[in-house]
């Protein structure tokens, strides 16, 4: 809902209770702010949890959870719940998105300071170390360069 909507409701709320009651009275108990918040819906934590729950259930991942049970159960935690795996794999491919996006614009930082004929629309960017070393750096990954034997 948008303010304006918001603010016309609260208005007819106010007219309608200015013109049954005779003005704005604060009911014995407590202040009309108090008494309007009242009538509002309440969503409980609960509440909110169930409809994560449902939303995480419609989503697919990009690391299928299959992928993610591997590796979970590899790593020695036994997941019995699907849900538990679903939102790791979420968490997993927010993390990687971040990666790649703080990567990208590593790259679009060093390669702004160069002057190419072509237009922007045209740029295509490649994933190289030099962009993924810094952004893994911030995201508390090292990785170092593996030397380069002849």
């Amino acid at each position: 809902m948008s303010n304006t909507n918001l603010k016309s409701v609260k208005e007819e709320a106010m007219d309608s209770a200015s013109s049954e009651g005779g003005g704005n009275q604060a009911t014995p108990n407590g202040s009309e702010a108090e008494n309007e918040a009242a009538a509002l819906p309440v969503k409980l934590a609960g509440d909110a949890l169930e409809e994560l729950l449902e939303q995480m259930e419609e989503y697919a991942p990009t690391i299928p959870d299959a992928v993610t049970g591997y590796y979970l159960n590899r790593s020695g935690f036994e997941a019995s719940d699907p849900r538990l795996v679903r939102l790791i794999s979420i968490s997993a491919q927010k993390f990687i998105s971040d990666i790649a996006n703080d990567a990208l614009q590593h790259c679009k930082m060093r390669g702004s300071g160069q002057s190419s004929k072509k237009s922007v629309k045209d740029k295509r960017y490649t994933l190289t170390m030099e962009d993924l070393s810094p952004a893994l750096t911030d995201h508390g990954i090292n990785v170092k360069k593996p030397y380069y034997f002849t």
